[in-house]
């Protein structure tokens, strides 16, 4: 995925009725997740929420995680454990790469 991807894929553009049609989840079950805090749309200057692709791609995903009977809690959960070990390999990956410059420029801090 490059930089440009995932910057569509971030924008919050779509409205929430074109996020139910796509999802095929109501209104109000949107904004319950919201409610429960499993998504995170952002408001317009007017107050209406705007959704990005990957909210929807979360929308899908816990709509799929419901039908399976998984609660709410769970898969908030699920989802904290996830960013955190995202986060992890994001940290490690850092210290990787700030490793692998020090050593190809010969930089020793002291």
């Amino acid at each position: 995925m490059t930089i440009e991807d995932k910057s569509y894929k971030e924008k919050k553009v779509i409205s929430i009725g074109i996020v139910s049609e796509l999802t095929g989840l109501s209104v109000r079950q949107i904004r319950y997740y919201e409610e429960r805090k499993l998504i995170s749309p952002q408001r317009s200057t007017r107050g209406t929420r705007k959704y990005s692709f990957s909210d929807v791609e979360k929308l899908m995903e816990i709509a799929n995680k419901r039908e399976d009977g998984v609660q709410t809690a769970e898969i908030l959960k699920d989802m904290r454990r996830r960013e955190q070990a995202l986060k992890g390999d994001n940290q490690l990956r850092n210290k990787m790469l700030e490793g692998q410059l020090n050593a190809h420029f010969k930089y020793r801090n002291r």
